[in-house]
């Protein structure tokens, strides 16, 4: 690496290369980085190529630095700001609730067989 990149730096690179796990960038003439798969936007990525093409200009900030390998972690993504995130609302019930529900259909054939039960255990 000619240009030294520190983890936290903003930088704008250009896409080279698209793989199912990610993108490579650019960014410089002998430096790249990989913004993986889960780095590119909030929320699931399929397919990497919908979303960046090559030649794309992008900003990236720097995740990670590994100095022995020389492999630097983008994202695009901690450039973006986070949706808000909808959780779906279920009612809570208190389980006597969930039970009372359930008790008129699912206990009554018991409850119809259960006198009968008590007789024919009386004449054994």
């Amino acid at each position: 690496m000619v240009k030294q990149y520190k983890v936290g730096d903003v930088l704008t690179g250009k896409v080279t290369g698209i793989q199912p796990y990610g993108a490579f960038v650019a960014l410089d003439e002998y430096t790249q980085g990989l913004v993986h798969i889960s780095e590119i936007t909030y929320g699931f990525v399929k397919d990497v190529g919908e979303l960046l093409k090559v030649g794309d200009e992008i900003t990236v900030k720097v995740l990670e630095i590994e100095q022995e390998s020389k492999k630097i972690s983008l994202s695009i993504r901690a450039l973006q700001e986070e949706p808000p995130y909808k959780k779906k609302e279920m009612p809570r019930k208190s389980l006597q609730d969930r039970v009372d529900e359930n008790d008129a259909a699912g206990f009554q054939p018991l409850r119809d067989k259960l006198q009968d039960w008590i007789d024919q255990s009386g004449q054994n």
